[in-house]
């Protein structure tokens, strides 16, 4: 059971790579369980390094909060004192991956602007999210 939704989880991650690598980003996927710990990352080439760190804490918190990261982003702007609560980053490029109504993880892209990282992000989560 575990075995079967981490190979589903893997793939989300590499499928996101290879979308990244159509369009020329220099990204990084991070897969996450439902509490947070990493799955398993792709990194490509010239990714910048701060973006490994990035990557997985968008999966966490979107694994943590239940929720896409743009909607922390959103949040923020209106309630700063969300930033304030562990966890939280204000960034798009975190989603949630939902199988039957269930959280299995999250998925979280850095390297490009906000809006590419949620793109691939998307593209990943697409796969699974029903």
């Amino acid at each position: 059971f575990f075995s079967s939704r981490r190979r589903h989880t893997r793939f989300k991650c590499d499928w996101s790579s290879d979308v990244c690598s159509s369009d020329l980003w220099k990204l990084i996927c991070a897969v996450v369980d439902p509490s947070g710990f990493l799955i398993t990352m792709r990194r490509m080439d010239q990714a910048q390094i701060a973006s490994i760190d990035i990557a997985i804490h968008k999966a966490r918190a979107a694994s943590k909060f239940r929720r896409e990261t743009k909607a922390l982003e959103n949040a923020i702007q209106s309630f700063p004192y969300i930033a304030t609560l562990d966890d939280v980053i204000a960034s798009r490029g975190g989603i949630p991956l939902v199988d039957n109504g269930m959280l299995i993880g999250s998925i979280g892209c850095s390297g490009g602007t906000g809006s590419q990282d949620e793109v691939v992000a998307k593209a990943g989560a697409a796969l699974i999210n029903k």
